[in-house]
């Protein structure tokens, strides 16, 4: 059947193997276990055969699949160590950061940049302002939740390219809501990229990109995916019943019948989906709970990313 849309390059990665098992050409892959148990997967694309392979930029994709929902603040901790650890390596020493909170905070599952920011430790002001009385352990950063075109009426990019002009940050760290192929990846899965990205992607919705060539600075997109698609769903549960089929000795081909049901069961799907109500986008019934314990985790593995010297139990004083 057709691929269904994810934001994640292990999702793409995962798909091109199921189709065309072995290498893949233009990509390396490294996995890993961090603290907590927190699986890290980085996906390199290193040429255009790799760009043709997962349609994706070339660049690294790395992604932390851990547990944040239900809350616990040991795993929350252990992830937002292990996300610091991977953002350090995509930033490198930077000493002015501008972060950048995508999406619409009046709609709970795309507010996950907007509530970030809300949580992110900002020092541009003190360090300006007071500088003799700022703790020697910070650095300057500063962070803004733009909004969205429908309701300012400006697109993202021309707001963040005049910041960009006048704060002269080394890196600019933007954080959105994406969607995932997989439900059990929901709320529960951190991607980071140095490749930037496209706000509003998560909801099919894209507008200009936010990277290095539009705004002249390293970008470092972060986002975790909140919506899966409804069409995502009625594809899995084919999937597993042909698999509960084949299970119970019945002999069946998953693979030839699903080639055989490919183009019909895509037309049944849309028929009954997509036809009737669009591109529905399914989102967990506790989403205001999700996203903000999604969001603090984000944040503090932002701060501690940027505030290395400052541990996470102080570091948790200086923003609740």
């Amino acid at each position: 059947m057709r691929s269904a849309y994810s934001d994640l390059a292990m999702e793409a990665r995962e798909a091109y193997l199921n189709e065309q098992p072995g290498a893949i050409p233009g990509v390396e892959t490294q996995d890993w276990q961090a603290d907590g148990g927190i699986h890290i997967n980085a996906v390199k694309i290193i040429n255009q055969e790799g760009v043709k392979a997962l349609g994706k930029p070339i660049g690294t994709y790395v992604t932390l699949e851990t547990r944040i929902i239900p809350p616990d603040i040991q795993q929350q901790k252990a992830a937002s160590q292990a996300l610091a650890a991977e953002l350090i390596k995509l930033v490198g020493k930077v000493e002015k950061t501008l972060v950048v909170g995508l999406g619409n905070r009046y709609v709970t599952a795309d507010a996950l940049g907007p509530k970030t920011v809300e949580n992110t430790l900002v020092t541009r002001h003190l360090l300006e302002n007071l500088p003799g009385q700022v703790d020697k352990r910070v650095h300057s950063v500063c962070a803004v939740a733009p909004g969205v075109l429908g309701i300012t009426g400006i697109e993202t990019l021309e707001m963040v390219k005049g910041l960009v002009a006048h704060v002269k940050p080394d890196v600019v760290i933007a954080i959105d809501a994406l969607a995932s192929s997989s439900t059990n990846r929901l709320a529960n899965t951190i991607k980071l990229t140095d490749t930037g990205i496209s706000p509003g992607s998560g909801l099919g919705n894209m507008r200009e990109g936010l990277n290095k060539e539009t705004l002249g600075v390293p970008v470092i997109a972060l986002g975790v995916p909140l919506v899966v698609y409804a069409q995502t769903i009625s594809r899995d549960a084919l999937n597993l019943l042909l698999k509960t089929l084949q299970d119970g000795k019945q002999n069946l081909d998953t693979k030839r019948l699903l080639a055989q049901m490919d183009t019909q069961a895509d037309a049944m799907i849309d028929q009954v989906v997509t036809q009737s109500m669009g591109d529905l986008v399914v989102t967990p019934k506790e989403i205001d709970q999700v996203v903000k314990e999604v969001a603090y985790t984000v944040a503090m593995g932002i701060n501690l990313s940027l505030h290395p010297e400052i541990q996470f139990d102080e570091m948790t004083t200086l923003i609740d």
